[in-house]
């Protein structure tokens, strides 16, 4: 199992909840606890992991911040199973650890990340065998799309919010919308939001809409 370094926002009330969010392809975890930090209730923790850099195949094997190896951003390319896999095993590791360290009710916790650590926390929640408050996914596609919805051992009937642009020139549109009818197929809480004219990133209409999500599914 691999260890991810994290920075960790405190609550400034009483811990009664946590958000576990992972980032995009060349971020770090910084980025992302400093927007959920304005986003948050005063009882919930915050923790961003942040990926190690590794030999990525998409990027002509030069290292960079990846969860698992991708070859390309094709829908139909044949993708690293045992990489996501592992980076999936990581994850469930990381909600054990906050579990047992802080005695919450899984229910307190809310998986979420962007591109590529959307990802990874909507097929992590899938398959944990807990059940979560939520899981908030942004830009993002469903890895291994095949094996639904088989794969989907868990949480199918929690509050999943899904975010894309409708411009995103990264993970196109089309990967969002598929993955939003994927997720319908056996997924009884899954809202899929667009957002007119947005690239690979996030705006203040999403991040309004986030801290909404946020407020209603953890306290």
């Amino acid at each position: 199992m691999t260890t991810y370094e994290a920075v960790t926002i405190p609550p400034t009330g009483k811990h009664t909840s946590t958000i576990i969010f992972f980032h995009g392809l060349g971020e770090s975890g910084s980025i992302w606890a400093e927007l959920l930090t304005n986003l948050r209730k005063p009882n919930t923790k915050i923790i961003c992991p942040s990926a190690p850099k590794i030999p990525l195949t998409l990027n002509k094997g030069f290292a960079i911040p990846a969860w698992f190896d991708l070859s390309t951003l094709n829908e139909d390319a044949p993708e690293n199973e045992s990489d996501i896999l592992r980076a999936v095993d990581n994850v469930h590791a990381i909600l054990d650890e906050e579990l047992a360290k802080t005695r919450l009710p899984p229910k307190k916790l809310l998986l979420g990340g962007f591109s590529q650590g959307g990802a990874l926390a909507l097929y992590a929640a899938l398959t944990y065998h807990r059940p979560l408050a939520g899981v908030l996914i942004l830009s993002c596609w469903i890895p291994l799309h095949k094996s639904f919805p088989d794969a989907a051992t868990n949480n199918t009937n929690i509050p999943i919010f899904q975010c894309h642009g409708t411009e995103d020139p990264v993970i196109p549109y089309v990967w969002g919308t598929r993955t939003s009818e994927i997720l319908k197929e056996f997924a009884t809480k899954s809202k899929f939001t667009s957002y007119e004219g947005l690239l690979h990133r996030t705006n203040e209409k999403e991040l309004a809409d986030i801290k909404s999500f946020i407020h209603k599914t953890v306290t």
